[in-house]
């Protein structure tokens, strides 16, 4: 990301300071959305954490229509719930998986992180529409972030093993790195609520993967979900997309 963002700043100059103090912003409350997202997890199982996790989705849409002025059209409103609905029977939470060790703290982490994944994404959107600078310095804050908060989050595992460590490491330099180079270069570009909305393709993809690479074999309530999921997106996207253009922001 550092590399990344230095080239691009040959490119186009230095990042103004608003946009870098925005990044630093969305590198803390990134920071407490992993942290949060993990205990939730840990707390209700994977199955809810997904569904909790995504409660962004209506956040983003509602809190982008009062900064960014971005009216949610009809067809991503009625789209949002419908996929919403697709992630809940990928959550599992309609079969017999377990809620885990501590179900009302998972759904307060599970809220938490919705709330600081909200944050992010809208932090990122309004601080500048390049891609790889804020997001290096929002990396690299959420980075110094979760080293500084994990005694209060339980600990963290500061000397390398194998091969965990090595999974770590193809996960920043691949999806991580270029999946947010993505994201970041989107957010600017298109209404919040609508990128929040594409994002729920994640939990579809990952019981995809899961299958092809873990051995894993989702249910018929699960895949129904991805459906769902698949169906609303493509709804959502492709109405909002021949939609008007989006009520610029000031300054």
């Amino acid at each position: 990301m550092l590399l990344l963002a230095w080239l691009e700043r040959r490119r186009l100059g230095p990042l103004p300071r608003r946009a870098v103090l925005m990044s630093w912003a969305a590198g803390v409350v990134f920071s407490l959305d992993l942290l949060f997202w993990h205990h939730a997890i840990d707390y209700v199982g994977a199955g809810l954490a997904t569904v909790l996790g995504n409660l962004q989705v209506f956040i983003v849409a509602f809190a982008a229509w009062a900064l960014f002025g971005e009216r949610p059209s009809t067809p991503l409103m009625v789209g949002t719930p419908v996929v919403f609905a697709g992630v809940v029977l990928i959550s599992g939470v309609f079969d017999s998986a377990a809620y885990g060790s501590d179900p009302l703290l998972g759904v307060a982490a599970g809220v938490a992180t919705s709330l600081s994944y909200a944050a992010y994404l809208l932090l990122l959107k309004g601080g500048s529409d390049r891609a790889a600078g804020p997001l290096a310095h929002a990396t690299v804050v959420a980075t110094a972030g979760i080293a500084l908060l994990s005694p209060w989050f339980g600990g963290a595992e500061f000397v390398p093993s194998w091969p965990a460590h090595g999974w770590l490491l193809v996960l920043a330099l691949g999806p991580q790195v270029l999946g947010w180079t993505l994201i970041t270069y989107t957010l600017p570009r298109q209404p919040a609520a609508l990128t929040s909305l594409l994002l729920l393709v994640q939990p579809m993809s990952t019981v995809a993967i899961s299958t092809v690479v873990l051995g894993e074999r989702p249910s018929v309530l699960q895949l129904a979900g991805c459906v769902v999921v698949v169906l609303g997106v493509l709804y959502g996207s492709r109405r909002s997309a021949a939609a008007k253009v989006p009520v610029q922001v000031e300054g």
